[in-house]
């Protein structure tokens, strides 16, 4: 981490002192050598872990983050975790509900019916069809799969296969975007960056490798009917915060946030 702190701050001197017309051009190099660097040292989505084994990623001494492992060991049994590209709540969303989904048909058909109805939603909005189209397919194929006994292990690879599963990536975003725009006299209220809700979602729900915050999950659960509980874990306060999606739900999946990072918890 050290290491990686250093190379950051090299890389911010090295930009201050460039022209102005070669900064665009190195920021890009940058930020792509970075996700590269992300794809060789881990897995779009993980294999399922113990929980336990979150502890030896904190020193001992670490006692805001050993305690609250210590109360997450409690309540799950296990997590499974996503790269950290920007489209980890995304991804782990998708994957940890369709997971859930197998064993669960009477939500699937409700969960399968809203996903169907959301390219109507989109061409309403004036998207390209030929576009969205496509990824609309690719979706509802890896959906519709779910009904069709499809295994955890189908389903695995699905997501760790890089085109598949970032076209799924990609839908999700856009129906974030989507239902974000539909109601937007709500949610501009949660903007504060004095952008309208067409540019939040043109510049940072719909862009892959965008990082997600509430609006994201409060706008993709809602546009799919979805229920969701994160466990925030950070070291702010002495345990940890628990938030659903919608308020009061009885949550079909649950998440883990780590500042920047989304992961997958599984319930004991």
């Amino acid at each position: 981490m050290a290491e990686h702190n250093s190379n950051k701050q090299n890389d911010q001197e090295y930009l201050s002192a460039m022209p102005n017309q070669e900064f665009d051009q190195a920021v890009t190099t940058m930020q792509n050598n970075i996700q590269t660097e992300i794809a060789a040292s881990s897995a779009l989505v993980g294999r399922k872990e113990e929980i336990s084994r979150l502890k030896a990623e904190y020193s001992d001494d670490d006692s805001p983050y050993q305690q609250k492992i210590k109360e997450l060991c409690k309540l799950y049994s296990h997590v499974r975790k996503t790269r950290g590209d920007g489209n980890c709540f995304f991804r782990a969303f998708g994957f940890g509900y369709l997971e859930v989904m197998l064993h669960n048909k009477k939500d699937y058909s409700k969960f399968q019916e809203n996903a169907n109805g959301t390219f109507k939603k989109l061409m309403s909005l004036n998207y390209p069809a030929f576009t969205v189209e496509d990824f609309f397919e690719n979706f509802m194929s890896l959906v519709n799969s779910i009904g069709e006994k499809t295994t955890l292990e189908e389903l695995t690879q699905s997501f760790v296969d890089e085109g598949l599963s970032n076209y799924f990536v990609v839908y999700l975003r856009l129906i974030a975007s989507c239902q974000l725009q539909i109601d937007a006299d709500f949610y501009q209220n949660f903007i504060d960056s004095g952008k309208s809700v067409v540019e939040f979602c043109k510049t940072e729900v719909e862009p892959m490798y965008q990082e997600s915050d509430h609006i994201h999950i409060i706008a993709l659960t809602s546009a799919l009917g979805a229920s969701v509980r994160v466990a925030y874990m950070d070291r702010g306060g002495e345990q940890l915060i628990f938030h659903d999606f919608p308020e009061d739900c009885e949550p079909t999946l649950h998440l883990l946030y780590k500042p920047g990072h989304y992961d997958i918890l599984y319930p004991r």
